[in-house]
């Protein structure tokens, strides 16, 4: 088992703005999982996941000119596990912190449920440079996931910037081996 794994969130952002959807094939999410993730390519994948695993999510845009930003991932209700709200944490760069105990975030909600927001996130990672690239969001699974449930979240992304700026799906899920 990898001690990390990657989800690749890879938008056509004027398609999705135009659109006003993720779906139509303007969003794609790929993992680097070695355990059977289901819908590789699709919004609707399935990233199977170990205990103690770290989860890492990393926007990356088609369109040189409209930046991308992972704005939340909140887990929806519904889920078997749920974690306290107050486990959110603003999102970092990835290498610039040690992981959180499991359960926790920081930029991610790899905990079974709860909300983590990025409102006020300075997107500057590289000598004070806007750099979305850089926004990665991370997490810890927790050993108290219940095995072969599916944990959907809702993925908010921020596409450049407007009142209609923020678009969302909840068709992705971590599932537990």
């Amino acid at each position: 088992m990898k001690h990390r794994i990657s989800i690749v969130v890879v938008v056509d952002a004027v398609g999705a703005l135009s659109d006003r959807t993720l779906h139509n094939g303007n969003l794609s999410l790929v993992d680097d999982g070695s355990a059977g993730s289901k819908n590789q390519g699709t919004p609707d994948l399935v990233t199977v996941v170990s205990p103690g695993q770290v989860v890492q999510w990393t926007p990356i845009h088609v369109d040189v000119q409209t930046p991308v930003e992972i704005q939340a991932i909140e887990f929806l209700s519904g889920a078997a596990v749920r974690a306290p709200a107050d486990r959110a944490v603003a999102p970092r760069p990835a290498g610039s912190a040690t992981a959180p105990a499991a359960g926790a975030a920081h930029g991610t909600a790899a905990a079974a449920a709860g909300t983590v927001s990025g409102a006020g996130v300075d997107a500057t990672g590289s000598n004070g440079r806007e750099n979305y690239d850089l926004l990665v969001w991370e997490g810890i699974v927790p050993h108290d996931m219940t095995p072969g449930v599916p944990y959907r979240y809702r993925l908010s992304l921020r596409l450049h910037e407007g009142p209609n700026s923020v678009l969302h799906i909840d068709s992705p899920a971590l599932l537990c081996a």
